[in-house]
């Protein structure tokens, strides 16, 4: 919701939640968006007509929430890892996907990931990549806890499917540290024997995807060395969350809803030029 108010092509106007007590809810009337508190039905069943949703549930919930949404013809970016739809890094294809009704967000390890995984593989084949993404425990709500079998899964697919690697591995840890860790992931793709050149290409490809994805996710960053052993390119990334609602260690959930608001933004750039088009 925060991120969508800054936005110059995105307006927020309802928040739907299942918990009239939440937090986001009354953060989100007292902003002046119209609320719901019993689910997506209640809110369809009262006119509530959005041109796009935004659904940050559960994956077991985004299936019943984008059967309503199909019937009424609204397109939806899922921050699920229900994986509906198309996978969609805002990284590496962000204009791929713009009439789809539903989009996949992947997680957000594969939000983070991926797109290294794609930078090494557009210099050299990535025979097998794995990840692994740790966060904070305090960061990892209901609906992640829920999600850890789909996060795996999905994040592994992107990792081939957007990511390009042969074959894809993902693993995730909620580290119960105190005071909380930013979210760190660790990506490793298997690329074989490379001579100098080559690996100083693959340096310059991943610096150059890190410096794109910090132009929407101010606080993601390399925090060591790229290093490259064994035919193995290690890379290690670090995600500070803006702390506009929650605190900056969860930046798990920041490069999530960033990632899905660049996205969003894409749609709305794509739809008013196809209204001019017409025009």
């Amino acid at each position: 919701m925060y991120k969508m108010f800054r936005s110059p092509y995105l307006e927020p106007v309802w928040m739907i939640g299942i918990d009239p007590e939440s937090e986001g809810l009354k953060r989100a009337r007292s902003l002046g968006l119209e609320t719901f508190d019993a689910g997506l039905k209640q809110a369809l069943e009262a006119g509530v007509r959005p041109d796009l949703a935004f659904d940050a549930t559960s994956a077991k919930a985004h299936i019943r929430n984008w059967k309503l949404l199909q019937e009424h013809g609204i397109q939806v970016i899922d921050l699920t890892p229900a994986a509906r739809g198309p996978y969609v890094s805002a990284a590496v294809n962000l204009g791929e996907h713009l009439d789809t009704p539903n989009i996949n967000m992947i997680t957000c390890g594969g939000q983070a990931t991926v797109p290294i995984t794609y930078a090494v593989g557009r210099v050299v084949p990535v025979q097998y990549a794995e990840i692994v993404a740790t966060i904070a425990s305090k960061s990892a709500g209901p609906g992640t806890r829920q999600n850890i079998d789909e996060f795996t899964v999905t994040t592994a697919k992107a990792l081939e499917v957007v990511g390009k690697a042969k074959k894809g591995k993902a693993i995730i840890i909620l580290n119960p540290a105190e005071p909380p860790i930013m979210m760190r992931n660790t990506v490793y793709s298997l690329v074989g024997d490379v001579d100098r050149e080559t690996l100083d290409k693959i340096e310059r490809s991943i610096h150059d995807m890190v410096a794109y994805i910090q132009t929407y996710v101010p606080g993601y960053r390399l925090n060591r060395d790229i290093v490259y052993r064994d035919g193995v390119v290690s890379v290690s990334v670090e995600v500070e969350g803006l702390g506009d609602f929650l605190p900056v260690y969860a930046g798990n959930l920041d490069i999530m809803t960033t990632a899905a608001v660049k996205v969003g933004e894409e749609i709305a750039k794509h739809r008013l030029a196809l209204v001019e088009e017409k025009a």
